[in-house]
């Protein structure tokens, strides 16, 4: 373990506080459902999301709850077993995985003391609507495309 990648939990703290921040917010000020209209693209809509990314299984009967659960603590557990054993020159891999966990922290816990993920950033354009997601949800995307891109072109870890 390198101590001083622990320097990237910071990074992964905040994202995870930001995003239940957020969530305090939408859940204080939206109302369940109903778009309140930001700009022309964006609309916040205050959702309880039971499933997975993309609404996936919904409306499975709630045993998904506890099954997305798992699979996050175990993604958790490997994302920071990789983040603390990376050398110091691959910063991007290491922030890339600092969004990820964060983000998957955030949805966790909702998860664990929800029932459900809390949802409210609408993206549209005209009739065609992205689902909505959250600031936990942004930063594991961010987090898998930096990654992504980190290992494609990035420097080679071989040890």
């Amino acid at each position: 373990m390198r101590a001083k990648n622990l320097l990237w939990l910071f990074l992964s703290l905040l994202v995870f506080g930001l995003d239940q921040f957020t969530k305090y917010l939408a859940r204080q000020k939206l109302l369940w459902g109903k778009a309140a209209v930001i700009t022309k693209y964006i609309n916040l809509t205050l959702l309880a999301n039971t499933g997975a990314a993309f609404s996936f299984l919904q409306k499975a009967g709630g045993w998904q709850r506890w099954f997305f659960a798992g699979i996050a603590i175990v993604v958790c557990i490997v994302i920071l077993i990789w983040m603390l054993k990376l050398p110091k020159k691959f910063y991007w891999r290491a922030a890339s995985l600092a969004l990820i966990l964060g983000g998957s922290l955030g949805n966790l816990y909702d998860r664990l003391t929800l029932g459900y993920v809390i949802d409210f950033l609408q993206v549209h354009l005209g009739q065609y609507f992205w689902p909505v997601f959250n600031v936990a949800d942004s930063a594991i995307c961010l987090g898998a495309f930096i990654l992504i891109v980190s290992l494609l072109f990035g420097k080679r870890q071989y040890h």
